[in-house]
């Protein structure tokens, strides 16, 4: 056993050679069925490092298929960056440029789709429609040759982390309440699910969805009392995008919540880095997973962002998940399986993922916000588990799990 967690500590530290193939975090309609997969692969009694190398390699493999079938099925409207990462098909984005790289855009053969203003974050983003017949990516890379001191970057796209498994009877009880503010980047709530406000930042959103019910009734759970939703999926296949993100976090910041959670994954993108440090400023705590890609995955994004408060998952036997990935630095761990959250029909269901610790970190946020230092206060309460590199400073929220 010495041996196995020796080897899950070393793969978060570094990518396998088939993780290096992989490029970044997705996101993923097949997101469910890859964590049906690894069902089959997280088996708690893993004896043996070959065990454990099988199945970071499968999980790799796992989400190269995710990619593919993700760009296949939506071709009209996803195709992959110049990192092979799933963006917005045909567009790019220039933060706060100036008059003159727009122009060197026009000439290049860039068209204005639209320019906006973050304004609480105070950001610029424009919107740029690449040369008619040029991929993505090919139109990246032209572009960065035009303005190399320039923020350019595609929209890519992010996935949740995490999936709503078998159906439960109701759980016990919320727990006691706490006024702190929280804010959700996600999809959108169920009706059931008792929410401040509800705002949507893709085609069709508002609109109730599996994942963001889950997270938003285990913010409830968590005995969080005022919760306003960024719902950035709606309807749209290539929802999730980092400008909906960016929107999102504006929003959020200019409302007045003090904590952010955020259970998505991506690449690294500078409008959503930006946009991240801008609310930090401010001092909005960002609470974000670690994704489910498993240890020898890329670093996962906004979790990897500096000041961003990092998150992973554990079993109802408090060991990491298998299939848990990793970021350039990881805070705490929370309960992210053997539990129960709300589907957006209001019934409660197996869940297992990232993405299921990520609100009760925040929730624990939230309610050392007004104390002072937020970080110092978690670390007090944070139950020492073990391994840095497995459970960060330790377990947060561990008696949250709403289970049969």
């Amino acid at each position: 056993m010495r041996n196995l967690i020796a080897l899950l500590a070393a793969l978060t530290g570094c990518a396998t050679p088939v993780a290096a193939q992989i490029g970044r975090p997705l996101l993923g309609g097949t997101i469910d069925r890859t964590l049906g997969a690894v069902g089959s692969i997280a088996d708690p009694a893993l004896r043996t490092v070959d065990e454990v190398v099988s199945n970071a390699d499968t999980l790799a493999r796992l989400r190269l298929d995710r990619i593919d079938e993700l760009v296949r099925r939506n071709r009209k409207t996803i195709e992959r960056d110049d990192s092979g990462a799933p963006a917005r098909r045909g567009e790019l984005l220039l933060v706060d440029p100036t008059q003159a790289q727009l122009a060197t855009a026009r000439d290049a053969g860039f068209v204005l789709k639209g320019e906006e203003r973050l304004a609480v974050l105070n950001l610029a983003v424009v919107r740029l429609a690449v040369p008619i017949d040029q991929p993505l990516a090919r139109a990246e890379a032209l572009l960065r040759s035009r303005l190399p001191d320039a923020t350019i970057t595609a929209d890519t796209l992010h996935e949740p982390a995490g999936a709503v498994e078998t159906e439960m009877r109701s759980p016990s009880e919320s727990k006691g309440g706490i006024e702190t503010p929280v804010g959700l980047i996600d999809g959108g709530p169920g009706p059931g699910i008792r929410v401040a406000a509800t705002r949507g930042f893709a085609t069709g959103a508002p609109r109730a969805s599996a994942h963001g019910s889950a997270t938003a009734s285990l913010l409830v759970a968590a005995g969080i009392r005022r919760i306003l939703v960024a719902d950035v999926y709606g309807a749209d296949p290539a929802g999730g995008n980092a400008l909906a993100v960016a929107r999102a976090l504006d929003w959020l910041t200019g409302a007045g919540v003090r904590v952010i959670s955020i259970s998505l994954v991506g690449p690294d993108n500078p409008l959503i880095g930006r946009a991240v440090a801008a609310a930090r400023r401010r001092g909005t705590v960002v609470v974000a997973a670690v994704g489910n890609d498993g240890p020898a995955a890329p670093p996962a994004y906004p979790a990897s962002y500096p000041g961003v408060l990092a998150v992973t998952a554990v079993d109802g036997r408090n060991r990491a998940l298998i299939e848990a990935g990793r970021a350039l630095h990881l805070d705490y761990a929370a309960p992210g399986a053997d539990m129960a959250a709300s589907d957006a029909r209001g019934r409660w269901r197996q869940v297992r993922g990232t993405s299921y610790a990520v609100p009760l970190v925040a929730a624990r946020a939230a309610a050392a916000v007004l104390g002072g230092d937020v970080v110092q206060a978690l670390d007090r309460e944070a139950q020492p588990l073990g391994n840095a590199r497995l459970y960060g400073r330790g377990l947060l929220c561990g008696d949250c799990r709403r289970s049969r």
